[in-house]
């Protein structure tokens, strides 16, 4: 928060200038009210009165003028405040890249860009009122004094305790503030997690246990917010009750000077007056210091998550990666972990389980510190842009972005039509474009969810070959779609990036026909290596796989001929 302030010194120091301004020229108004009643009503100077009607008048005007100001001031602030947060946390979920994804949850993120944000930038809104409510009282503590120490004395004693007993009740409230936080964060995970598999709950009959169990959390997240505006309560009848005490002894203890003349010099009525405007006036400043404590208290817990997220580091790239672009990859891309060794220039199919085929992926692109080898050099070791432009992996969880089709292709904007059309005819999704109403000019909503999950398949792999990296790694590239788009996929895909390397993770017969290479990975390490019926022919763990794809029993000895697409028909949905 303090780099924050740092950041907007000069719109906050304005704000709390005008709230001086602001809430000084009302302190100022019981003392006119006072000379224009004792100087010019009592003796019946009409003149005096038009003086201090004038005077009156003035600090109406600045009042004004000051408190426009500093509310626009305010609602910068708060703005400034919460959009540099996300701006904040946005870079850093860059600078984390895939780190993010394993260490924070989605609702974590969509809380801190929401919620969190304006619990921060309600706390420097507050900040131009709060500075000028303590001038304030300052200065009525002041005036006072000079009319009667009694009173002034009670101010100065009165207002430090109210705060403090108000500083004593938001101490729950700000435990119960962070479990709401808590539980909301994990509400919205929720939320997201259903929004995004709301076609496989259905598919799987399981809207009704998740119903349930979104209910069961939804009454834990109600209870915690009940708790949350219970303590709320509390402070809100706090506020009325104690400032409200302060008015009244202040004005019965006026008024019995007034009657009596208890309090040492006359008390004249235009004082009378002003005691009571002071003690009615002191509902204001006080009632901003309650707030203010409100609110930086759920600032607190806001600025705890978005610090969190901003200490984590990603899992490489760091200080010791050497300085400006490196040369196109012209060796070998090893990975020690696995003993996986990719030739350059060749599309290398590795077969593998989902988990262990992800974590390769991961390693493979850099995402992690893992000892891989690109030209004999660490990746750990390369600037992270250059890897990034370098190697580019694609995995199932990829997204289409909110855009038009042609931005989501080509975020960049640097491929021309014939080349997206390229590219899509390589991944076999022009009929996809096709059934568009304004082809790549379709505006599409985040994530594709107007495609399917074939087509949304088709248009990232459309995207990587756009890309056209030195090194392109795909995960399950094919998994989605149907044997005779699978087959086309593959012929193309190995002709249009002939001399490029290509790593495919899939145990799919019609990728692996076309690999110049294929390495089964058994217990996280490469047990053998060699062509597709090379592997069938010799490797009993590797036939088990293929065999559970395609459900075929595959020949052990002796040259096999690779499953056709209508097999593959037979065996496999189409994923459309």
């Amino acid at each position: 928060m303090l780099w924050l302030a740092g950041r907007i010194a000069w719109p906050l120091s304005a704000a709390a200038f005008c709230g001086i301004l602001w809430l000084g020229s009302q302190a100022l108004i019981p003392v006119v009210i006072r000379e224009a009643i004792d100087e010019g009503l009592v003796p019946g100077d009409m003149n005096a009165v038009l003086s201090w009607a004038a005077v009156l008048l003035g600090l109406g005007v600045v009042q004004s003028v000051s408190g426009t100001v500093r509310r626009r001031l305010n609602m910068y602030n708060s703005l400034s405040a919460g959009f540099r947060t996300v701006q904040l946390v946005v870079r850093q979920a860059h600078l984390l890249g895939s780190t993010l994804e394993r260490r924070v949850d989605e609702g974590e993120m969509v809380s801190l860009g929401t919620s969190d944000m304006n619990a921060l930038g309600s706390a420097f809104d507050i900040v131009g009122r709060t500075v000028g409510a303590l001038v304030s009282v300052v200065l009525v503590a002041v005036v006072l004094l000079d009319q009667s120490a009694t009173l002034g004395m009670m101010l100065i004693v009165a207002v430090p305790a109210i705060v403090l007993t108000m500083g004593y009740t938001l101490r729950p409230l700000h435990r119960r503030q962070s479990d709401y936080r808590d539980l909301q964060g994990e509400m919205t995970s929720r939320l997201t997690d259903v929004v995004a598999g709301l076609r496989v709950l259905r598919g799987v009959g399981g809207e009704i246990p998740f119903a349930r169990s979104y209910r069961e959390r939804s009454q834990r997240v109600r209870k915690a917010g009940a708790q949350v505006a219970g303590a709320e309560a509390l402070i809100r009848a706090a506020q009325v009750l104690l400032p409200g005490l302060l008015v009244g002894t202040v004005t019965w203890i006026g008024a019995r000077a007034a009657v009596t003349g208890a309090v040492t010099g006359a008390v004249t009525p235009g004082e009378l007056v002003a005691f009571y405007a002071y003690a009615a006036f002191l509902v204001e400043p006080l009632g901003t210091f309650t707030e203010t404590a409100d609110r930086f208290a759920r600032a607190h817990v806001a600025a705890r998550r978005a610090v969190a997220l901003l200490a984590m580091e990603p899992d490489s790239g760091g200080p010791g990666a050497a300085p400006g672009p490196v040369d196109a990859p012209t060796g070998e891309l090893t990975d020690q972990t696995s003993g996986l060794t990719v030739a350059l220039g060749t599309l290398h199919v590795v077969v593998a389980p989902t988990a262990d085929g992800v974590r390769l992926a991961d390693r493979l692109g850099g995402y992690t510190d893992a000892p891989v080898r690109l030209d004999g050099t660490l990746l750990t070791g390369l600037p992270p842009d250059e890897v990034r432009r370098r190697v580019l992996v694609v995995d199932n969880r990829a997204r289409l972005f909110s855009g038009t089709l042609r931005a989501a292709l080509d975020p960049h904007g640097a491929a021309d039509d014939l080349a997206i059309a390229e590219a899509l005819r390589v991944a076999s999704a022009e009929d996809v474009v096709a059934l568009l109403p304004d082809g790549l000019d379709t505006a599409i909503t985040a994530d594709g969810r107007r495609f399917s999950g074939g087509q949304r398949q088709r248009l990232v792999l459309a995207r990587a070959v756009l890309a056209d990296p030195d090194v392109l790694i795909v995960v399950d590239p094919t998994s989605a779609v149907d044997a005779h788009t699978e087959d086309v996929i593959a012929r193309r895909l190995r002709t249009a990036r002939a001399g490029r390397t290509t790593v495919l993770v899939s145990a799919s017969p019609l990728l692996l026909d076309q690999a110049d290479q294929v390495s089964f990975v058994e217990g996280g390490r490469v047990a053998a290596t060699g062509t597709h019926r090379e592997l069938l022919a010799a490797e009993a763990g590797y036939r088990l796989v293929i065999q559970r794809e395609t459900g075929e029993i595959a020949p052990a000895a002796t040259p096999c001929t690779p499953s056709t697409p209508s097999t593959r028909l037979a065996t496999r949905g189409s994923g459309e």
